[in-house]
């Protein structure tokens, strides 16, 4: 996977927009995927939060524990069974399910690891975005690229509703479920006109959730 050569920014990327999400009360925390620590660094910052990472690049990693609490480096995979039972308030996967070979049996496993009223909130790319449909649709094209939807190193593909089913039959309630960082472009509304405006998911390039176990 080139994971060394992703744009400027993308491992201490702040995902300001996913803090929204966030419970009240939250003691601890844990980022899977947390680059530098850069997002789960605001975390703490705000809530005083003990809180924990998970991170593939090593480099990465490393920048991570000097503001975190734990870090572990490598494939989340490896350090699932090594996390506390019943101990996070709070696991965050932003943008970290689609690298995954198997991210149904990563968020099964990942619920003995929650407190009792515990959440998971992810950020998750829909390939239902009008730029990568369209291109497909009417291009003839699937292109991948360094970064966003299309992004090289995904391995897995979601839609609203593949997400919705997904947390569910794993067993999970979701409490928010909602596009995210919607296009400025009319095209997605251009787009609908012709399907009667019930295509509107287009404009979104990813959904956040947030879901409980059952």
């Amino acid at each position: 996977m080139d994971y060394e050569n992703k744009p400027e920014g993308y491992y201490n990327n702040i995902r300001y927009e996913m803090l929204k999400y966030l419970p009240p009360v939250a003691n601890t925390v844990i980022d899977i995927g947390c680059g530098d620590g850069s997002f789960a660094k605001i975390i703490k910052e705000r809530t005083n939060a003990e809180v924990w990472g998970i991170e593939y690049m090593k480099e990465e990693a490393l920048r991570a524990e000097k503001v975190l609490d734990k870090v572990y480096f490598g494939p989340c995979e490896d350090h699932l069974d090594q996390l506390p039972k019943h101990y996070f308030d709070v696991v965050y996967f932003n943008d970290v399910l689609e690298h995954l070979v198997d991210p149904f049996t990563v968020l099964e496993k990942i619920k003995i690891h929650l407190k009792p009223g515990g959440v998971v909130i992810s950020s998750i790319p829909n390939i239902r975005y009008h730029n990568a449909l369209i291109n497909l649709l009417f291009a003839k094209d699937w292109e991948y690229r360094g970064s966003g939807v299309m992004d090289k190193t995904h391995l897995r593909f979601f839609t609203g509703k593949s997400i919705l089913k997904m947390y569910d039959r794993l067993g999970y309630k979701v409490q928010v479920h909602e596009g995210i960082n919607k296009s400025r472009s009319l095209k997605p509304y251009l787009y609908n006109i012709p399907l009667l405006f019930t295509h509107l998911d287009i404009r979104y390039p990813q959904y956040a959730t947030v879901a409980s176990c059952k």
